[in-house]
């Protein structure tokens, strides 16, 4: 792969993993961030790489082909917006935006332009959701009939996005992948205890034209980490632990027994799924997408159908649990 130019937007909590990965895939030529301690941590991640204040001069490098945006959410769409008019590839981290409308706006703006544009939904590069996605894919689970994922801590609380918008994209972009359809309702409820107006934890249950139901529980209200996501299968049933960084199939199910269903108990058996770094395997897919000029699997187009959900779950969510309808197509 021929080197590629690339300036990360943002080196505060997040942003400053992005600047690692690229300087080590050796694809960092600048780095901007508009505070004085980000631009510390952005020399000392990536020594010699050019770091700015502002945008101005990456958007008006040639060199620089593509740029990754680690900013707070509410910047999102302006700045993807401004770098994809420059001519830029542009990856987004989670959310997109925070309108739906505004995404769609950016998918048909890099549309238009022939970019690539992707957005962070990290898990759906993780090792082990890939593995389990293959074994789904090869019916060992058998039909799914259910999933339930915990995504809790205490902390990190933020003022500006309530609990639902902070945590719950992860698991709902991994959700749709693994079901592979969006759901045509969704549900949503929650509590406000530490900042009013800004939920500290939320319950989304997402319900889907082919009888499969999801639960996401996020909250950083909780006493003990926890990111667990759980599969249930007419045949076998499923467990990632992402604190642990397992992956374990259990060989357990229910039969029936004259008339009378019966659990069936086996061992569970943990499977492999490797030690990459799941940010890096991201980091490279957009690499790639950047010189074959393929869309990366969390396109603009994925990270559009994410909010719709987040944006459902939000209306349930402000009106004590109702629910809240999608169209099957979209």
């Amino acid at each position: 792969m021929e080197k590629q130019h690339v300036a990360v937007v943002g080196c505060g909590y997040w942003g400053k993993n992005l600047v690692r990965n690229m300087h080590a895939l050796g694809a960092l030529s600048a780095v901007v961030d508009s505070t004085e301690s980000g631009r510390a941590i952005a020399k000392k991640a990536a020594p010699g790489v050019a770091v700015h204040s502002d945008l101005d001069s990456v958007i008006k490098d040639n060199v620089i082909k593509a740029v990754m945006i680690a900013t707070p959410a509410e910047t999102h769409f302006e700045l993807a917006k401004l770098c994809l008019s420059a001519g830029k590839d542009v990856f987004v981290e989670k959310p997109l935006t925070v309108v739906v409308g505004q995404a769609k706006e950016l998918v048909d703006l890099a549309q238009r332009s022939c970019r690539i544009l992707m957005v962070g939904h990290l898990l759906e590069y993780h090792p082990a959701i890939l593995k389990l996605q293959s074994l789904i894919k090869a019916d060992e689970l058998g039909s799914v009939h259910y999933i339930m994922s915990n995504r809790v801590n205490l902390g990190k609380i933020r003022t500006e996005e309530n609990a639902l918008w902070s945590f719950a994209p992860h698991d709902i972009a991994v959700i749709l992948r693994l079901v592979g359809q969006m759901p045509f309702e969704v549900v949503a409820t929650g509590g406000c205890y530490i900042q009013p107006n800004v939920a500290d934890v939320t319950v989304t249950q997402l319900l889907f034209d082919n009888g499969v139901r999801a639960h996401i529980f996020v909250s950083w209200l909780h006493p003990y980490k926890e990111q667990k996501l759980v599969v249930i299968g007419s045949k076998k049933m499923a467990t990632f632990d992402d604190v642990s960084r397992s992956l374990v199939i259990h060989d357990q199910r229910v039969d029936w027994n004259a008339g009378a269903p019966v659990p069936i108990k086996g061992d569970g058996v943990a499977i492999e799924f490797g030690s990459s770094e799941p940010l890096s395997i991201e980091c490279q897919a957009f690499l790639e997408s950047i010189q074959t000029r393929k869309p990366p699997i969390t396109d603009g187009a994925s990270g559009v159908r994410v909010l719709r959900i987040l944006e459902g779950a939000q209306r349930s969510l402000v009106t004590n649990g109702s629910p809240v309808q999608f169209p099957l197509e979209y």
